[in-house]
């Protein structure tokens, strides 16, 4: 297949599409990624990208155009200009493309306009597209403070309608976007299929050898600290939990809350609470592996907890126990594959319970040992890959 992939973002941005895409070309196929200018997570455009530098790349077998973005910056101006300049930029790309593709393939997270150029793509060409939902919209607006009824949650509404009701064929990264769709869209089970992610290689193999104390418990969150991620959960339950001497709370990673989080920390007087900052994806299986269980916390939003963080896969991976405060989806996959506890969202005392539950039990190892098990069974790289490059394939074979 010849597969025009378009994702906001890509190499060197650390972003799973990556993977996926070489995984792709690994196969036989050929792959050409329209994408961004590369500036995330810290908002600002990479040097090497500077002043029209490499727009054109060839990566792992990919080839890679990289369209006008301006950077996100730290601020909701900026933020808007990098959706809308991507999103603008990459449809006038596709346009001007005389490249002839099997199928397009487009991921989609936060904004919800970053597909559209592969919907145009589609209809100028008469080619199928399929769309890999990673992030609701527009109910990220709402979780985010904007309001059901506000002319900005309508606008973006429409937007989404139109461009979900393009796609051919929707892959869900879980099972709960189902109920979603056909509620907010009135699309139905026929256009959707689940398309699990798959944890980052370096955690699908052995963690590095790292020296503990045998006394110490050591938790750890890791990923994006953000509202959604419900940081405070974490922090109140090290404050219930402050007299267990041997328990320390790692938060391993960056984000829009992060400070407010440093400081909700420094009131609590809680000393046993460590924040690392952000680190390179190559140096986490160092924290994993550190790590006795890890943390997963959402806000309490009914569209929120309807997701499943890449996060999950990676600690069942890395053959982890979880911990979790959050309701909807997450609950259901730690229950099925028995590899921790979960509490309600924001539910600090039942997360404490939680961590003294795996604290209490005899033999911790179990949880970890079903975590690899679920994961092995359900969430592998190459399953995952099968599945989506059988759902190209039959995107190429309606298309003709």
């Amino acid at each position: 297949m010849k597969i025009l992939v378009v994702c906001q973002h890509y190499w060197p941005e650390p972003f799973p599409i990556t993977d996926i895409c070489e995984a792709l070309a690994e196969r036989g196929h050929t792959v050409h990624v329209v994408t961004d200018i590369p500036n995330y997570p810290m908002g600002y455009i990479f040097p090497e990208y500077k002043r029209g530098k490499n727009r054109r790349q060839e990566h792992n077998g990919v080839s890679i155009f990289r369209t006008f973005t301006v950077g996100r910056r730290n601020n909701i101006f900026f933020r808007m200009l990098n959706y809308f300049s991507y999103a603008i930029s990459s449809t006038h790309f596709v346009r001007r493309t005389k490249e002839d593709y099997d199928v397009v393939f487009t991921t989609q997270g936060s904004p919800v306009m970053m597909v559209n150029a592969a919907m145009v793509y589609a209809k100028k060409r008469k080619k199928k597209t399929v769309l890999y939902c990673m992030d609701l919209w527009p109910a990220s607006l709402a979780a985010g403070g904007v309001g059901e009824n506000s002319p900005i949650y309508k606008v973006f509404h429409w937007i989404s309608n139109r461009l979900y009701h393009k796609a051919d064929r929707i892959l869900i990264t879980s099972r709960m976007f189902r109920e979603y769709f056909k509620e907010q869209f009135g699309i139905g089970d026929d256009v959707i299929a689940y398309q699990p992610q798959y944890a980052d290689a370096r955690f699908d193999q052995h963690l590095p050898e790292v020296e503990k104390d045998g006394t110490t418990v050591d938790l750890l969150f890791a990923g994006n600290v953000g509202k959604a991620q419900s940081i405070p959960t974490i922090l109140y339950a090290a404050k219930i939990l402050s007299e267990r001497q041997n328990l320390r709370w790692h938060i391993v990673g960056d984000g829009s809350a992060l400070e407010d989080s440093k400081h909700l920390a420094a009131e609590l007087g809680l000393e046993n609470v460590i924040f690392h900052g952000r680190k390179p994806v190559e140096e986490m299986p160092r924290y994993y592996a550190m790590a006795d269980a890890m943390l997963v916390t959402l806000t309490a939003d009914p569209l929120i907890s309807l997701t499943l963080p890449a996060k999950v896969q990676s600690y069942m991976a890395a053959g982890k126990p979880i911990l979790a405060a959050s309701d909807g989806e997450i609950p259901k996959v730690i229950s099925a594959a028995g590899c921790g506890f979960c509490a309600a969202s924001e539910d600090a005392t039942g997360l404490a319970e939680a961590v003294g539950r795996f604290l209490d039990a005899e033999d911790k190892a179990v949880f970890g040992s079903n975590a690899r098990r679920y994961y092995q069974e359900n969430f592998t790289r190459t399953m995952c890959i099968d599945k989506l490059e059988q759902e190209l394939k039959n995107a190429c074979r309606n298309g003709n």
